[in-house]
């Protein structure tokens, strides 16, 4: 009896593990079609991603990156990166209450959008290099290469070309 208590819970942890981890895609790789997706920007305001009408889309993934990014694109100008086609998300998941309660008011003063990624299942899709910001190319919504950006020490500039 208790083996066969064992075994059923086993399998139901093994079950509860497949469905968790399943939620969670891997990260794009080259070739791989991006998918669109909604989210807000630091202003509150919708935002639809269109793969199809980006050829760059930046992610920072962690806070202290996110400013080291902010502060380069902050003297690239407000539309520098709309003239590039590029899309500059940040993952704010997992960021808590207090975080948000300064950190937010802070993006609001930028000039330039950033996509608030609040979604788990939507930022383990991108991959990560610790301190880094990931710049995948786009064309016809597929990634044609990844990048990664260390923002302060490389120029951006040549990244999106």
């Amino acid at each position: 009896m208790k083996t066969i208590l064992n075994n059923n819970i086993s399998r139901i942890a093994a079950a509860m593990l497949f469905s968790v981890t399943s939620l969670f895609a891997a990260p794009y790789e080259k070739g791989q079609k991006v998918d669109s997706f909604q989210a807000k920007d630091q202003h509150d305001q919708a935002f639809t991603f269109k793969p199809a009408e980006t050829r760059f889309l930046l992610v920072t993934h962690d806070m202290d990156t996110g400013k080291k990014a902010n502060a380069v694109l902050t003297t690239l100008g407000k539309d520098h990166l709309s003239n590039k086609k590029a899309v500059y998300l940040a993952n704010i998941h997992g960021m808590p209450g207090i975080g948000r309660a300064f950190a937010l008011p802070k993006m609001r003063k930028y000039a330039h959008r950033i996509i608030l990624g609040d979604d788990a299942a939507l930022i383990a899709r991108f991959p990560v290099q610790a301190g880094k910001v990931s710049i995948l190319k786009l064309r016809n919504s597929r990634v044609i290469s990844i990048q990664y950006w260390s923002p302060g020490v490389d120029a951006l500039d040549p990244l999106l070309k």
